[in-house]
């Protein structure tokens, strides 16, 4: 089973953690339809924890809570495959979920079969409540082999939390993606904190295996399950996910998608920065400047300078298909600044004759040709993404 492009969808666990049920699953994957989210490229329908009874039944599977799914899980998925999207799941590698309930370590046949005669195909696999005599690789082996063994093709997303470093060995395994972090909060040092932390293992993801940063929170606003701290602003959300997408990671909506606001809905359908992420190469960036964002404004509120805050700034440079790049700029200093990025640190020197034909990406603004660098000015936690092409001036 080849996974061409970086899977996208919605999970269940960021707003709603335990209040899910068949109405919720049905009621989104509708809203999803109708307001253009599948067309957008956002295929998979995931319920995570919290979605069966304590105890399996008589012959030892996994039974979904009968007043959260009166109808049963096929049902459920019947639903939302008639619509047109792909429907996902969760179990964990231990032998209880993190919520407490009856977990796939040592049962994994039988789930894996469970699921694929339900029509699950997407897979959410967690490691809470491992036991500690056991190894992890060799769990994370034998769910891939018993969901091979059905015969059914269902996307191994490998929820690690990074773990062992699983960017090192989740592909050789079968996974199709891999969680390297630890759980996603709504709120901006927890989003930015977890992007910067796999620039260095983005290399080793791409077609077929990708390193999955967890679930957005863009357009929580402070309301669900993981809405801890304080509540990200628009700009903070565009920041995150243009970081999500220049990076290729897996786009996993978390918000309510039934009342997002306008701008967060057109922000996570915004097709200059799913492009980018699309990509078909699916090469992951690197970074051309990281360090402190320059020329940063005195902030009143905190009453420091620019000079404490050493790694405040990242550009981000993309090789994207068909000759084209894309430019990320991002600062995470709590003032405005400028982040720079000189041709020369993405092997284009002045030297060469050659310059940089650049159109922004998120609003389509042509912003012309330009020689040897293109520095921008951002407001605090704020981002640029731009698309550039190499021409002759």
């Amino acid at each position: 089973m080849v996974i061409a492009r970086p899977p996208m969808g919605w999970n269940s666990w960021n707003t709603f953690g335990e209040n899910i049920s068949d109405s919720l699953i049905r009621e989104t994957a509708r809203v999803m339809k109708e307001k253009g989210y599948l067309d957008a490229g956002y295929r998979y329908i995931v319920i995570d924890d919290c979605w069966s009874l304590r105890e399996r039944d008589a012959q030892g599977r996994l039974v979904p809570d009968p007043k959260k799914f009166p109808n049963g899980m096929k049902a459920v998925a019947d639903a939302v495959h008639e619509l047109g999207f792909l429907f996902g799941m969760y179990s964990c590698a231990g032998v209880q979920t993190c919520a407490g309930y009856p977990s796939s370590y040592d049962h994994e046949f039988i789930d894996a079969q469970t699921f694929a005669d339900w029509g699950v195909d997407y897979l959410k696999y967690d490691f809470c409540n491992f036991p500690v005599s056991a190894e992890g690789k060799n769990r994370y082996a034998v769910m891939s082999m018993a969901l091979k063994a059905t015969g059914r093709d269902i996307l191994f997303a490998a929820c690690n939390w990074g773990t062992d470093e699983p960017w090192r060995w989740m592909n050789s395994l079968g996974a199709h993606m891999y969680r390297s972090t630890g759980d996603i909060q709504d709120n901006f040092k927890s989003f930015s904190s977890i992007a910067r932390s796999q620039l260095d293992n983005f290399c080793m993801s791409g077609p077929s295996c990708y390193n999955d940063i967890d679930m957005l929170t863009v357009g929580m606003y402070g309301k669900g399950n993981v809405a801890l701290g304080k509540a990200c602003t628009d700009a903070e959300y565009q920041t995150q996910f243009a970081l999500w997408c220049m990076l290729s990671a897996p786009l996993m909506l978390g918000a309510d998608v039934r009342s997002m606001s306008p701008y967060a809905e057109a922000l996570v359908k915004n097709p200059g920065l799913l492009r980018i992420q699309q990509d078909p190469e699916c090469r992951p960036p690197y970074p051309v400047y990281r360090g402190r964002v320059l020329n940063t404004d005195y902030d009143p509120e905190t009453g420091t300078s620019w000079h404490e805050y050493p790694d405040s700034g990242l550009t981000l440079f993309k090789h994207l298909d068909g000759g084209e790049f894309a430019v990320g700029y991002f600062n995470f200093a709590p003032a405005s600044g400028e982040l720079p990025f000189i041709f020369a640190d993405a092997g284009l020197p002045y030297g060469s004759g050659l310059g940089l034909h650049l159109t922004d990406a998120i609003t389509g603004e042509d912003l012309g040709v330009h020689q040897d660098y293109y520095h921008v000015k951002l407001d605090s936690h704020a981002s640029r993404v731009l698309l550039a092409r190499m021409v002759r001036p």
